[in-house]
């Protein structure tokens, strides 16, 4: 892997530290306050939006990287990592999903439930630490 290929992966990283960070006074608040709170819950999606593509920018980033192609779809680049054991294979299938909420969240706006996007960061916040530290070990053994 290139230094410049380990700086893109790190910065990508660092979004997904950065964004799990921010969300994490979201995972504390009730359901309640959070529904009735616009600016947190338009902030949240934001925040999981960005984590997800940060995400699936890695996982593509590492495919292509292993010489395989660009997965069909974002769920797909998940369960490829993997196949590829670059991540287990029990996490990627835990996180695939997590491509979908990036589509509602982007495509559907006003058909969100606003609860389930809330459920999703207390999901969020224990995968994408996983997924962070199998990511770093990866880089760091590709060096």
């Amino acid at each position: 892997m290139s230094p410049f290929e380990k700086e893109i992966l790190e910065r990508k990283l660092s979004i997904i530290v950065e964004n799990l960070k921010a969300l994490e006074p979201i995972e504390n608040m009730t359901e309640e306050e959070y529904i009735k709170d616009l600016y947190k819950r338009k902030a949240t999606e934001r925040l999981l939006q960005e984590l997800i593509e940060a995400a699936i920018d890695i996982n593509t980033s590492l495919i292509v990287h292993t010489g395989n192609t660009v997965p069909d779809d974002y769920y797909e680049s998940f369960i490829k990592m993997g196949e590829l054991k670059i991540i287990p294979k029990e996490l990627a299938e835990k996180l695939a999903p997590s491509a979908g909420l990036r589509n509602r969240l982007v495509h559907e706006y006003d058909l969100l439930e606003h609860s389930l996007v809330h459920a999703a960061v207390s999901m969020t916040q224990k995968l994408y630490l996983k997924y962070i530290k199998e990511i770093e070990d990866y880089i760091s053994k590709s060096s």
